[in-house]
């Protein structure tokens, strides 16, 4: 049985890409498969199995030596399980950047391509096959979608995730605007999150200059809930530095609806790496970054220490 997975802290796009993969090994490669997790998946993306009627894949800690593993959404190994290399990866789908360190048995299948979300390269690798897919399916691939590129406002979305998007949307009789405000409403729900769970919740590790970075973002419709503890994140920060063994981390709260960043500043430290990286005078515990929406191609890319 070929296990499907993406990165750990499973956004939406990690949890519902390794089910449209598994059911298009199921039913149209006749192979077996199953989607797994790296934990619990976030709120957007529990709504979106609710939403669609799909149930809740299972969730691993690590994978055993000779296990077929099918990677999605990330090829990161920082981000994948433990013993990956113990593992048999016989296929990558992604489309973040080449981070290297997965090691294979035999060559393999890798597809990594330039949109903004793995959905859509699944779309395009399933082709006219996809006809055959359920609703659920479809209604996963559209939440992906939609969810990687903010409804379309992200700076990583193509012409192409938007025609993708808008074909399945059509398919399923869902109006855009109407189902992304549904989603959004529900990646905003943080209440039950306390702020070590904040700060992990779509975090990524990243080395720069030998200097170990935890990167968070926290896309929301409604930033002044998690403005109102800005505070108790920042008293968070060091503890989940420590047990992550990071340096610092770095937490941008993303404001859909306004498209802009505001990146909290608990230390000098932090105030250093934000005006090195965004040219700006950073007076206080956090600065507001007009357009800047995506970690991938708005904040790694100019992290600088």
């Amino acid at each position: 049985m070929i296990k499907v997975f993406g990165h750990i802290a499973p956004d939406t796009d990690s949890t519902g890409s390794p089910i449209i993969w598994a059911w298009y090994l199921n039913e149209i490669r006749q192979t077996p498969a199953k989607a797994v997790l790296q934990g619990e998946p976030n709120t957007e993306a529990a709504w979106m199995l609710e939403r669609w009627g799909l149930d809740k894949p299972e969730i691993i800690t690590d994978v055993a030596a000779g296990e077929q593993c099918v990677i999605v959404d990330t090829n990161n190994p920082a981000e994948l399980p433990a013993s990956i290399n113990e593992a048999e990866v016989i296929e990558i789908i992604d489309h973040h950047m080449l981070a290297g360190g997965v090691k294979t048995r035999t060559p393999i299948n890798i597809t990594i391509r330039p949109l903004a979300c793995t959905a859509t390269i699944m779309h395009d690798l399933i082709g006219e096959d996809l006809a055959k897919a359920p609703e659920g399916v479809k209604g996963a691939m559209l939440t992906c979608i939609l969810s990687d590129t903010l409804e379309f406002r992200s700076p990583t979305t193509t012409p192409h995730d938007r025609e993708v998007a808008e074909k399945i949307a059509r398919e399923l009789g869902i109006i855009i605007s109407e189902y992304a405000a549904e989603m959004f409403a529900a990646k905003s729900d943080v209440s039950v999150f306390s702020e070590e769970e904040l700060l992990r919740m779509d975090s990524k590790e990243f080395e720069i200059d030998g200097r170990k970075l935890r990167i968070s973002v926290l896309e929301t419709t409604a930033p002044q809930v998690l403005l109102d503890r800005k505070q108790a994140l920042m008293d968070a920060m060091p503890g989940v530095a420590e047990s992550d063994g990071a340096d610092e981390v770095i937490l941008f709260i993303i404001d859909i609806l306004k498209e802009e960043a505001t990146l909290l500043v608990p230390n000098d430290a932090v105030k250093e790496i934000a005006e090195k990286s965004f040219d700006v005078t950073v007076n206080g515990d956090s600065i507001v970054l007009p357009g800047v929406m995506s970690r991938k191609k708005q904040i790694i890319p100019v992290l600088a220490v």
